[in-house]
């Protein structure tokens, strides 16, 4: 079992950001710039074994919409479930956004029938925040099983769990600290805690479930 606590760098996104806005003329009507961003407790759409498992992003916020909301838990097919958590979001006074969810008891089953391990996360948490000229991101993971996690989670840390014979391809790839910037660079990201994407080089089931997840964009309005 693993307590972990990471902090995401993203200074290489402002410094991207700010170069290329340097280059950039802006019409003096142009709309003021309004920062975003949303967050979800998680997700899932997964098929296994042909039997497809669906858990729409759960108690989503939006800046500009639900700005806070909850989940008692529920599942994603019978073997994938989510429980108690809470999102919020938020732009202050500066018009700056920020967006968390939090969560707690996730656990996942499904490669148990092929021989693998059931994965548990106790408490997760993902959250984030826009700069004058990006966005910034943070992570937590508390009581991980089923898998190693090292104290210190750099960005995109890959973990993949083996297939059940030597030589047999990954039952499942999982990334902690996943960190999705867009090509090229323009301020925003999404950060979750976890992904984990089963059979990612084929086999017997396919798809994704996301664990904790917040998006911010410093101009995304």
């Amino acid at each position: 079992m693993s307590n972990v606590r990471s902090k995401i760098n993203r200074s290489a996104v402002t410094v991207a950001l700010a170069g290329g806005l340097l280059a950039t003329a802006v019409p003096a009507e142009a709309a003021p710039v309004v920062a975003v961003a949303s967050a979800s407790v998680g997700s899932a759409d997964i098929v296994v074994s042909g039997q497809p498992a669906h858990a729409a992003p759960i108690a989503v916020c939006e800046v500009d919409g639900k700005q806070s909301n909850s989940t008692t838990g529920g599942y994603a097919g019978t073997k994938t479930k989510f429980g108690r958590g809470t999102t919020e979001c938020a732009r202050d006074a500066d018009g700056r956004a920020s967006a968390s969810a939090s969560g707690q008891r996730f656990e996942t089953s499904v490669l148990r029938q092929f021989g693998g391990p059931t994965l548990r996360v106790r408490t997760f948490s993902a959250r984030c925040n826009t700069t004058a000229n990006g966005s910034s991101g943070y992570i937590e993971l508390s009581g991980a099983s089923g898998f190693s996690v090292p104290r210190e989670i750099q960005s995109n840390h890959t973990i993949l769990i083996p297939g059940r014979a030597q030589g047999d391809p990954p039952m499942a790839r999982l990334v902690l600290n996943e960190l999705d910037v867009p090509t090229p660079a323009d301020g925003s990201l999404t950060t979750n805690a976890l992904r984990i994407t089963l059979f990612p080089e084929g086999g017997p089931a396919s798809g994704d479930i996301v664990v904790g997840s917040a998006s911010c964009d410093p101009y995304g309005a």
